[in-house]
């Protein structure tokens, strides 16, 4: 245990001072954990001496990952992109397979191992796509959609070849026992899970979201608990746990737990990457060298082009078949799993799993670069790309999570604001703290997230950044510091409006930023909801406001007097 303990905590300090000179030479951190991999592996310094325990934490990753992303589904989602991600995925797998398979035929390669070479090239892999999304904040555009559907299309095409492979160990690979078995078993662990979130999770969700640390220890247990259940029947671990997050995604409290396991899965997910750097050797490469290289060719260039063509023959704009398409040039960690069980099976040698690890690692890395500066190579080529797009294209839909209001805290006159938003009818969202509150609000079908004011992480993802107006009711001092300072970075042209329980604090918002304050003694929300609703929400509209307010505290009240004292013994002191 503590040689575990010992080497995960040395790698992990590799994998920091790597990853710090990756950032100051500019470059993705994701390839910065893959080289961390490559450096405490058996290819250089041998420091992993138990890779298994690396992979298990990265498998923790991906569970989580899939397993947040099944929160934010919706069959809204599924709608918009199911058939499309299940024709270009289709379409994808089966040419990329054939070209593949046809490659490594005519490099040398038994026909019969050579079919593990093209199914393999044609995986995408579902983590990198999902990480590369997160980290530009894209899951929501129509390519993020697109290509999160795609990729889980590919998961289940890939669990149902493992299951082909497993079975060939008693000499019936072609049987279809194994899958009649494992639809039948899913269908009934699936309609367990439904029935449970949709009966039973109502009647207890109030006493979950009462303790935040129950909240979370729920959440880890039906996630991991679910998806290794789902993995255990022969289902994949990807896609059990994506179909428990998707079970839990009405769940009014699914957005907060998202926020509270994105640190978790961050950590996994890093380990991941180092671990897929670990399975790195060198033993034999001048002998494949070719077959890795015609393999690169066809994930960074022939599959993009698949994608890109069956895109645009499905009416998608030029631009978003080749933002899914950039998303899609690699190949999956599947892929290898795919081989390795080959391997041990007896159909394939180990040369093809080291071609495939080959692939999967430079092609992640390759990917990496191109998603990020996807926007600037698509600027180049985009006079070349007309051919990928039809004259009637599907428009891409502006992020469903973008609100021109929002308020936060219901209570403490929170429904009057709710209710002139309805009247102005704009897209608005309250985000509250409070169960008992979220109770109130879903009964009275308002628009609501269950989240933390303070969460950086959900503010974005509520498109706090983008709103015109933004209230704040919650009578907490430092909360509202924390958004006022959060608007002023983030979104510097929105109206906010803060409450105050002094003058004294009503000063501090003022000379911070604040547009206006509410005092309940001088103005309540009653009042500034009328204001609003009679002349809108023009930040020139509140600075006449906010001048005839502030002219008001310090003539009753003294407090920009007090403000200008408390500073200058500031002053003093720092002298």
């Amino acid at each position: 245990m503590d040689n575990i303990f010992s080497g995960l905590s040395l790698i992990i300090v590799i994998g920091a001072v790597v990853a710090f000179i990756m950032r100051k030479l500019g470059q993705p951190l994701m390839i910065g954990h893959i080289i961390t991999g490559i450096l405490v592996g058996p290819a250089l310094f041998h420091i992993a001496d138990d890779p298994e325990s690396l992979r298990i934490f990265g498998d923790l990753g991906i569970a989580l990952l899939l397993f947040i992303i099944g929160l934010g589904m919706n069959p809204r989602v599924v709608k918009e992109v199911g058939k499309s991600s299940s024709i270009a995925a289709a379409v994808e797998i089966t040419f990329v397979s054939i070209v593949g398979w046809m490659a490594a035929v005519a490099l040398g390669i038994p026909r019969s191992e050579a079919i593990f070479i093209g199914v393999g090239l044609a995986i995408n892999s579902t983590i990198v796509a999902l990480k590369l999304l997160s980290d530009k904040k894209e899951q929501g555009r129509l390519y993020g959609k697109l290509t999160i559907g795609t990729s889980l299309v590919e998961d289940i095409l890939v669990a149902i070849a493992l299951l082909f492979i497993a079975a060939s160990q008693h000499g019936d690979l072609l049987s279809l026992g194994p899958f009649i078995k494992l639809a039948f078993e899913g269908a009934l662990i699936g309609t367990g899970m439904y029935l449970f979130s949709a009966k039973v999770l109502p009647k207890i969700q109030r006493t979950l979201a009462s303790d935040q640390e129950l909240l979370f220890l729920f959440a880890i247990a039906w996630g991991l608990g679910s998806g290794a259940l789902l993995a255990k029947i022969g289902f994949s671990l990807e896609v059990g746990a994506f179909a428990a997050g998707v079970f839990l995604a009405s769940f009014p409290y699914a957005q907060e737990i998202a926020s509270r396991l994105r640190p978790l899965r961050d950590f996994f997910v890093i380990v991941f990457f180092i671990a897929l750097g670990t399975g790195v050797s060198f033993t034999g490469f001048g002998s494949m060298i070719w077959m890795i290289l015609v393999g690169l060719v066809i994930v960074l260039l022939i599959k993009p082009l698949v994608v890109m063509s069956t895109l645009g023959f499905l009416g998608y704009t030029k631009r978003v078949s080749f933002k899914t398409a950039s998303m899609l040039t690699h190949v999956s960690e599947f892929s290898i799993i795919l081989v390795i069980l080959g391997e041990r099976q007896g159909l394939i040698h180990q040369n093809v799993v080291t071609i495939l690890t080959f692939v999967t690692i430079i092609s992640i890395a390759s990917a990496t670069y191109l998603v990020t500066y996807n926007d600037k190579v698509y600027e180049k080529l985009e006079k070349y790309l007309d051919l990928f797009e039809r004259r009637k294209t599907h428009t891409e839909n502006v992020p469903e999570m973008r609100y021109e209001l929002v308020l936060f805290g219901y209570q403490r006159g929170g429904h009057e604001f709710v209710n002139l938003f309805k009247k102005l009818k704009k897209k608005y969202v309250v985000i509250d703290y409070d169960p008992e509150v979220v109770d109130t609000m879903d009964n009275r079908k308002v628009n609501y997230i269950y989240g933390d004011a303070t969460d950086e992480e959900l503010l974005e993802e509520a498109g706090v950044q983008h709103a015109k107006l933004v209230v704040s009711t919650i009578p907490d001092f430092d909360v509202n510091s924390f958004l006022l300072k959060y608007i002023e970075d983030k979104n510097p042209r929105a109206v906010l409006i803060l409450h105050a329980d002094d003058p004294f604090e009503a000063a501090k918002f003022y000379e911070a930023g604040a547009s206006y304050v509410i005092l309940p003694h001088y103005i309540g929300s009653e009042q500034v909801s009328a204001f609003i609703g009679k002349s809108g929400v023009s930040k020139e509209v509140f600075r006449k406001q906010r001048i005839k307010h502030l002219e008001y505290l310090e003539k009753h009240y003294g407090a920009l007097e007090k403000l200008d004292q408390i500073h200058e013994k500031k002053l003093g002191r720092t002298i």
